[in-house]
């Protein structure tokens, strides 16, 4: 099982009226979860670790979880309410501002936390859920607990709008880094985490040294840049016709993700094991599933079928 571990929320997307005007209807999302419906729908087995709310938003959660082949034996539910993403669409790529003070997902604790049971390949980190106390706390020590012996993925997903302590922040994250076998970034978060010191692949490159073992860096139309601390590989993008980059970096781990389960990548010693080249097929398919969701409206990731090679 790939367990996804962070937040489930509700974004609020922008949606015109017949009387004109603008509505905001409600759409399950979060980055965490977003690539927990993508890893489900890639035919992964695939869970969600998080706090969801009983109040109706997190019902909403929940169905959409198990529409999707989603495992939910390690939700924690609580009657605080749901996380709100007001989503600010400009030129195709989404904004954020997010209502989440003493949410169900923002208050989870490391009180709550389930055990870790046998059978779990790779955990998966990322996103707001990293941000929020005590929530960011209790998932940092869910890695170090699992770090020996699951391969962690991480894509900070940076939204520095919802960063209040940055200082906190930014040194939880280099401890998480450090106990991670990937780390994806996008161009834009690496620019937020090392605005200094060489190229792209520089940058990334210090960050493997750091302890990852491969740094994926997307750059939209721009492809894909893998760098371990001796190599260095560049994958072209799938190209698309964009109608909105709502979850095309969630989807993208996704298919990273079922591709390195798919040809026997994902577990620590085979990853371990890897060259860099050995990545190549996984990040294709990443691109590919991210090319299908940035085709459509909204986090709207590809089932297997629709992607050559799963289907």
């Amino acid at each position: 099982m790939i367990l996804c571990c962070g937040e489930a929320l509700i974004d609020m997307i922008p949606t015109p009226v017949v009387s004109g005007g603008t509505a905001y209807a409600p759409h399950t999302g979060g980055a965490i979860f977003n690539t927990a419906i993508a890893l489900g729908r890639l035919g992964a087995e695939a869970g969600l670790l998080s706090g969801v709310s009983t109040d109706g938003f997190g019902e909403m959660l929940v169905a959409s979880l198990q529409a999707n082949n989603v495992g939910t034996d390690h939700l924690i539910r609580s009657d605080r309410l749901t996380t709100l993403a007001i989503v600010h669409l400009s030129d195709g790529k989404a904004v954020y501002s997010f209502y989440d003070e003493n949410s169900a997902g923002s208050a989870l604790t490391q009180a709550d936390l389930p055990a870790l049971p046998d059978g779990i390949s790779a955990l998966y980190f990322g996103g707001i859920s990293l941000v929020a106390e005590p929530a960011a706390t209790a998932y940092e020590a869910l890695m170090a607990q699992a770090a020996g012996r699951c391969t962690i993925v991480l894509d900070p997903n940076i939204r520095p709008g919802f960063i209040t302590d940055e200082p906190a922040y930014r040194a939880r994250l280099a401890r998480m880094i450090a106990m991670s076998d990937v780390v994806k970034v996008s161009d834009e978060d690496l620019d937020w985490i090392t605005p200094e010191g060489g190229t792209q692949a520089d940058r990334a490159r210090q960050m493997c040294e750091a302890g990852p073992q491969f740094v994926v860096v997307t750059k939209g139309e721009h492809g894909v840049t893998v760098v371990s601390r001796d190599a260095e590989l560049d994958s072209p993008a799938v190209p698309a016709a964009v109608v909105d980059t709502v979850g095309a970096g969630d989807t993208f781990n996704a298919g990273l993700m079922v591709g390195l389960s798919h040809f026997g990548l994902l577990d620590k010693a085979s990853l371990a094991a890897a060259t860099i080249e050995d990545l190549r097929p996984a990040l294709t398919l990443g691109a590919q599933a991210a090319a299908v969701t940035v085709s459509r409206a909204g986090a709207n990731p590809p089932w297997a079928t629709e992607l050559e090679g799963l289907g």
